[in-house]
């Protein structure tokens, strides 16, 4: 009898453990967006000078109330984590990046800025005495930038410690959307786009 008692526990606590994994195609898509909305163009951005939110509040608290409604009614075996990237901390680390984009983009071009293999920056190549400090801190800045962006994606979704994976992510991201002619590092070489 005794053993049926430990058998029906460890049964039903197997039933109700939900685990949640580590969402790396809704990571992907994110850094994707993230990216392209840092990068894009000034002209397409002048109509609104606040960045946009990838879903609307109210449509996210609408698919959270709906799936709270419905995980009444069925039980699932695993759940994938909504990735939230709207909260003003994330608002504001993007928009530093964007500010600094243009200022970064003719050092991408000219190759003294580059990618590394952790999806930073870094200098590349022998600049001129005059910009050296420039180019230092707007890596510095770039870089710390990036890093928190990443460690607020994984607060905001109740994972800290998802923080090397998301970075991971977006570092392949940086690559994928680097311009033709920029340099990032692939392994221990640099190559370029």
């Amino acid at each position: 009898m005794k053993r049926l008692s430990v058998a029906s526990v460890l049964l039903l606590t197997a039933c109700v453990t939900i685990n949640i994994y580590f969402p790396a195609a809704a990571t992907e898509k994110v850094a994707d967006e993230i990216i392209q909305g840092i990068q894009q163009e000034e002209e397409k951005d002048q109509s609104s000078n606040q960045l946009p939110a990838l879903l609307p509040q109210w449509q996210v608290s609408l698919y959270r109330v709906v799936d709270n409604t419905l995980s009444i009614f069925i039980a699932s075996a695993h759940a994938e984590a909504n990735l939230s990237v709207n909260n003003s901390e994330i608002r504001q680390i993007r928009a530093r990046m964007k500010a600094r984009f243009s200022s970064l983009a003719p050092y991408y071009r000219s190759g003294l800025i580059a990618i590394n293999s952790n999806g930073l920056l870094s200098s590349r190549g022998q600049a001129p005495l005059k910009e050296r400090n420039t180019i230092k801190k707007l890596i510095t800045a770039e870089n710390a930038d990036r890093n928190n962006l990443y460690q607020a994606i994984a607060n905001a979704n109740g994972h800290p410690e998802w923080h090397a994976q998301i970075k991971a992510t977006f570092s392949r991201s940086w690559v994928k959307h680097a311009q033709s002619g920029w340099w990032y590092q692939d392994g221990a070489t640099w190559k370029q786009k």
